[in-house]
């Protein structure tokens, strides 16, 4: 099961942090709003009130200072400073700040001549003005912003409920036999968007042909399990039987051997082929077995091929193992490759390794070109040396048998020099150190 959130935590995600954002915003603003209306609205507006007020003093030097409900103001001579209360007396001209612990003001002191102003703004109107104009827009405009998230959300919501009904009914599908019946057009929710039901139509086709080819699936298996099969054993039977009458010739009773062994072949063939076709069967044989038995059987019925070539053919045992993958798997990978090189060498050496879980065929053939190699695996292809006989299955068989197995296989070759297959087989029992060649003579 995905670890990956839903489409509903997605979008409640998203509008929280947007709810953040907006938040952490306003309260930047609302902050510097305050710094603003302290430092320079009420700063510009001391300045000011002290500019006019030396305007109407030096018209009136009766003028009084300004004493109003949010500021006070001073004018005293130099010689009079000292009657100032003491936390005033030491200021220069210019503006300040006092905290709260001293009062929380917020003065503009200036001199001309023999005369000092203080004009005094008493901190608790600029805490008012920063309340009404700041704090209390931002909690309008939070409860505004929470309202059409939550709107926004349950839009939302209802927006992809479809999406995610759909996702819910495609969940519970069991892959070997879907039921797609509750897509079907009646079922569909009565709020569900034209565009899902689009979506929910493909789906529903979708899944009613993927039944369909399992359905196929299972009636090839069977049917092919019995009507291959059933000629197979008759030719088996008949071969049998024939292969116990007396006089037959040497040439006849040859022909009779191949028959056999090619009906056998096939028989392997088939239920390869069989095993594929069947999702669910990853096959087993009834009790593990030495992977050099099989090797060995494919390397001797591959000694006919070379019968007219000057080439050496040798199995070397260097750690043995067992598998518990059906014989005719591995007679099927393995004797593949061994068909290849055969077919592909003309003289000089073949040689099959079997090492600690892993098999190698090694060709002094006429090798491969990368492109070649690029393409080995794919399905009827042949390259430009390739032997006219082959179909361009065999390869793409192997690899279809390996992947099936979770082996490994790889294949490197230079031109003119020849070519390596591995096949690496990790699942399989810890290895048995052996030394064992086995070769045929080069005719």
């Amino acid at each position: 099961m995905s670890s990956k959130h839903g489409l509903r935590k997605k979008f409640w995600t998203a509008f929280v942090l947007q709810v953040a954002a907006v938040c952490f915003a306003a309260v930047i603003g609302v902050y510097g709003a305050s710094v603003v209306i302290k430092d320079l609205l009420i700063k510009q507006a001391l300045q000011d009130e002290a500019r006019h007020f030396w305007q109407l003093h030096d018209n009136n030097p009766n003028t009084q200072v300004p004493d109003t409900f949010n500021m006070k103001g001073f004018l005293l001579d130099m010689e009079q400073v000292s009657a100032l209360p003491s936390k005033y007396k030491s200021l220069g001209p210019g503006y300040h700040s006092f905290d709260k612990q001293q009062g929380g003001e917020l003065i503009w002191v200036e001199s001309r001549g023999n005369q000092k102003l203080l004009l005094i703004f008493k901190q608790e109107q600029v805490d008012a003005l920063a309340f009404w104009f700041g704090v209390v827009p931002l909690i309008l405009l939070l409860v505004v912003v929470y309202a059409m998230v939550i709107f926004s959300y349950r839009t939302s919501k209802r927006l992809v409920s479809p999406v995610i009904w759909l996702s819910n009914q495609v969940r519970g599908w069991d892959p070997k036999k879907p039921d797609v019946s509750g897509l079907s057009p009646e079922k569909l929710p009565v709020d569900m968007d034209s565009e899902a039901e689009v979506l929910a139509e493909a789906l529903h086709e979708f899944g009613q042909r993927i039944g369909q080819f399992i359905e196929r699936e299972q009636n090839f298996t069977a049917n092919a399990s019995h009507e291959l099969r059933t000629p197979l054993t008759v030719i088996r039977v008949a071969s049998d039987m024939v292969s116990t009458e007396n006089g037959l010739s040497p040439m006849a009773q040859r022909s009779i051997q191949r028959i056999q062994k090619a009906g056998k072949e096939m028989e392997s063939l088939i239920e390869g082929f069989l095993l594929l076709a069947r999702e669910d069967d990853f096959g087993h044989s009834e009790q593990p077995y030495w992977i050099s038995e099989a090797i060995c059987d494919e390397v001797d019925n591959a000694r006919v091929l070379i019968r007219e070539k000057p080439i050496a053919l040798h199995m070397q045992i260097i750690n043995d193992f067992r598998v518990d993958t059906p014989y005719y798997v591995v007679a099927t990978v393995i004797g593949n490759l061994i068909r290849n090189a055969c077919h592909y060498t003309d003289a000089g050496e073949i040689k099959v390794t079997i090492d600690a879980r892993k098999i190698e065929v090694i060709d002094t053939g006429i090798g491969m070109s990368q492109e070649q190699l690029a393409r080995i695996f794919d399905l009827f292809y042949r390259g430009d040396n390739s032997n006219q006989n082959g179909k361009g299955i065999g390869m793409s068989l192997v690899k279809r048998f390996c992947d099936r197995f979770h082996w490994t296989i790889s294949v490197s070759s230079t031109p003119g020099v020849g070519t390596v297959a591995t096949i690496g087989i990790p699942d399989a029992s810890s290895p048995i150190a052996l030394s064992s060649t086995r070769a045929n003579p080069s005719p």
